[in-house]
C-alpha cells in the first residue's frame, strides 16, 4: 500500500449539492454512475472486474468506496482507476481510495503534473462571465494533489483503456491541457468527463435542479476555449448513443445527438463566456 498520498494543500469540503446528490444509475449493463454532489464518477464493469472512472469531490473517498461495495460487493476493488483529468472535483477522494486500494491509477501525460504536485492548475476565474458559482469559484483547490508514491502510468497511446476491453480513449484538451473521454464503439457510449456536460455549471440553479442542457465545459475552469471547440466537434463526430458526463445527468438518442449539434454549431455563444481571464480578444 503507498504512504505520503496527499490531497492539495488547498483540500477542503466544498458546501455545494444538487437534487441528484447520492443517486447511483445503471445506463448499460456493465456502466454506473454516481452523482457525489454536483459531480458523476463512474463504474465500469461487473463483480469480477470493474474500473473506476475519477474520484469525487474532496472529502469523498469512503463515499466512493461504499457506493462501489453496494454495486460489486464487499471485496470490491478497481482493476484500475481512469482519471479523465485532475481537476479538484475528479480527484478529491484519489488520496483516501489510494490508501486503502492500491490499484493502478492512468491518466493523460498532460495531466501527470497535476497528480504529482509538480505544477498547479490555474486558479478559478471569478471573472468569467456565468452565475454564481462562477462567481464564488475562488473557493474551489486548484492546487494539485500528489500521488506519485502511487506512481501514476500514462495511458497507452495506442489508445486503449487500461483495464476497460472495446473502450478507447479520446484526447479532448480546452477543459484542462490532458483531458480524455472514454468511448466504446460496440454501443457508442461516451464517458465525456467534462469535455461536453449536460447541465450549465456555473448557474447555482441550474446545478441545484440539474436542468438538462447540452453544455461545454465549466468555464470558470476551462483555459484554452480553441482547443475546448475542437474537443467538442471531435467527440460530436463520434455519433455518441449514450453520454455519461461529468456533471449533469445521462443522455442519449434524439436529444443528445440534436444537442451535440448546435453545441458544434454555436459553441461561441453558448459555451464561450463574454469575458474571462482565457477568452479571446473580441
Amino acid at each position: 500500500m503507498p504512504t505520503h498520498l496527499h490531497q492539495s494543500e488547498d483540500d477542503k469540503f466544498i458546501p455545494m449539492t444538487s437534487v441528484s446528490t447520492g443517486n447511483l444509475k445503471q445506463v448499460r449493463p456493465d456502466v454506473y454512475y454516481y452523482t457525489n454532489q454536483i459531480v458523476n464518477f463512474a463504474l465500469v464493469g461487473d463483480a469480477s472486474h470493474w474500473v473506476l472512472v475519477d474520484a469525487g469531490m474532496p472529502k469523498c473517498a469512503q463515499e466512493v468506496m461504499d457506493v462501489a461495495r453496494s454495486v460489486f460487493g464487499a471485496q470490491a476493488q478497481p482493476a484500475a482507476i481512469i482519471l479523465t483529468h485532475g481537476h479538484f472535483d475528479h480527484v478529491g477522494g484519489l488520496a483516501g481510495i489510494l490508501a486503502t486500494w492500491s490499484v493502478p491509477v492512468y491518466a493523460h501525460p498532460l495531466e501527470i503534473p497535476f497528480l504529482t504536485g509538480q505544477q498547479a492548475y490555474p486558479e478559478p476565474d471569478t471573472t468569467v462571465e456565468g452565475g454564481m458559482l462562477a462567481k464564488i469559484s475562488s473557493i474551489y483547490p486548484h492546487e494539485p494533489i500528489d500521488i506519485s508514491a502511487a506512481n501514476p502510468q500514462l495511458l497507452p497511446p495506442d489508445g486503449t483503456v487500461p483495464g476497460m476491453p472495446g473502450w478507447g480513449w479520446v484526447f479532448t484538451p480546452g477543459h484542462s491541457p490532458g483531458h480524455v473521454a472514454l468511448f466504446r464503439e460496440a454501443d457508442r457510449t461516451l464517458i465525456s468527463g467534462d469535455a461536453v456536460i449536460t447541465v450549465k455549471q456555473d448557474s447555482f440553479y441550474k446545478v441545484l435542479m440539474q436542468t438538462p442542457e447540452v453544455q461545454g465545459p465549466p468555464r470558470y475552469l476551462t483555459t484554452d476555449w480553441q482547443a475546448a471547440w475542437e474537443s467538442v466537434r471531435k467527440l460530436e463526430a463520434l455519433r455518441p448513443n449514450l453520454i455519461v458526463p461529468g456533471h449533469g445527468q445521462a443522455m442519449e438518442g434524439e436529444a443528445l445527438a440534436q444537442g451535440l449539434r448546435k453545441l458544434v454549431e454555436e459553441f461561441d455563444t453558448i459555451a464561450v463566456p463574454d469575458h474571462g481571464k482565457f477568452v479571446p480578444k473580441k
